[in-house]
């Protein structure tokens, strides 16, 4: 762990339209993966012009997501970037109190949904360049359950925990070097109630 917050909790409306947006959303997962990054090298992922990306990056900044990092090159014209926080929270009772809100909280919303689907089909569309022992690890499943709110909001913390435990093997493995086939992996969950 690197002993930042974890999952900084998102309440205001300000913080949240700086998150939504598609470009910065997309710098701030990119930030996210390698934990520290230069402007130069985010604009080379995201395919955008330097200055664009570094005017997202500060907007980024201005609202606490993320921070200048310790300069990991000898080149020292480059400003480095970092998450603030492991990771963010978004939650709804944050945000139902006024339509503004709500209408805010339901499009960041749908914009992660998307970014994390198009995540999975550019997955499905490179399947075949991963090679068996990924294609055998990787998985998709659904399950339909009958719970109450307690119980979902149970299931949810108790997913969360195992994803947690996963990730602190990670971390450990990266810090003691052992990076031999370690590869990103997203794991996206979505747990919500429905009626037929």
């Amino acid at each position: 762990m690197t002993g930042k917050e974890r999952d900084r909790r998102i309440t205001d409306l300000g913080t949240l339209k700086a998150l939504a947006h598609p470009l910065r959303m997309q710098l701030y997962r990119g930030l996210t993966i390698a934990r520290a990054a230069t402007a130069s090298q985010l604009a080379e992922q995201v395919d955008e012009a330097v200055s664009l990306v570094s005017y997202h990056l500060r907007k980024l900044a201005e609202h606490g997501l993320i921070e200048e990092a310790e300069p990991r090159s000898a080149d020292g014209r480059e400003r480095w970037w970092q998450p603030s926080s492991d990771g963010v929270s978004i939650r709804d009772e944050d945000f139902r109190d006024a339509p503004e809100k709500a209408a805010a909280h339901t499009a960041a919303s749908r914009l992660f949904f998307e970014q994390r689907a198009d995540m999975y089909r550019r997955f499905l569309d490179e399947r075949a360049h991963w090679g068996e022992a990924w294609n055998t690890a990787a998985g998709s499943s659904e399950a339909t359950l009958r719970l109450t709110p307690a119980e979902l909001a149970e299931l949810n913390k108790e997913m969360l925990v195992l994803i947690r435990r996963y990730d602190e093997r990670g971390a450990a493995a990266d810090a003691a070097g052992d990076l031999e086939g370690r590869e990103n992996v997203a794991v996206h969950t979505y747990a919500f109630p429905f009626r037929i």
